[in-house]
């Protein structure tokens, strides 16, 4: 059990301390993930960054993924193919869906960057954090969306996660790291005492600070 999503990260970090000398770049999912990489990321001295990726959800139970779908300069979806012929999902249903994600997905990289660049990853160690996974389908599409920048290693590194979706992500990432894998996984947030949502400000303000350290580094 984790206090929050702060301690959770700071916990993750020791776990990933032997990547420190590799001048590794954390990449945040968020909003949850944001907070987990940004302890991360203040641990191991290295610069924080994010990806926006979003969940479809399935027509009246938008908690159930039917895909997910990250932005670019082409949008990179996931689609559950099975899942959607199970549940008869309309193709309309499914493209307008998208559209509406991908739209999400600009306002919150407009707020969250305030007209910054992302930071290059091609060549680096990047560790992609979150603060759990349950199906994988947003983690998923992230990880494909970051190999596709040529990083050197990619790593994903969680808190907890579903014990048969970790093994899966394993073909996603050169490592994964997780601090705990429980049978009977039914929620990320089972393993919170506090898992309120996280608010778009906060995201800003850990992106804030993050970029205050790093601009320190440069002036020394």
């Amino acid at each position: 059990m984790f206090r929050d999503r702060a301690e959770a990260g700071r916990r993750l970090a020791q776990a990933l301390e032997r990547f420190r000398a590799e001048r590794p770049v954390v990449i945040g999912l968020p909003r949850g993930g944001v907070v987990v990489a940004a302890e991360v990321a203040a641990a191991l001295d290295a610069p924080l960054d994010i990806l926006v990726v979003r969940k479809i959800g399935a027509p009246d139970q938008m908690e159930l993924a039917i895909g997910a779908v990250v932005d670019g300069e082409t949008p990179r979806t996931l689609i559950d193919h099975d899942m959607i012929r199970r549940l008869g999902v309309p193709e309309s249903y499914l493209r307008e869906e998208i559209n509406a994600q991908v739209d999400e997905i600009r306002r919150r990289e407009a707020a969250y960057r305030a007209g910054r660049a992302a930071i290059p990853l091609r060549g680096r160690t990047v560790i992609v954090a979150d603060d759990g996974v349950a199906t994988g389908a947003s983690t998923r599409v992230a990880l494909r969306a970051i190999r596709a920048k040529g990083p050197a290693r990619l790593i994903l590194a969680v808190p907890v996660g579903a014990p048969e979706t970790l093994a899966d992500l394993r073909r996603e990432a050169d490592e994964v790291v997780a601090l705990l894998a429980p049978e009977g996984f039914r929620a990320v947030g089972q393993f919170y005492e506090n898992f309120e949502q996280t608010e778009d400000d906060q995201v800003i303000a850990l992106l804030e600070e993050a970029r205050g350290r790093e601009k320190g580094r440069s002036t020394e």
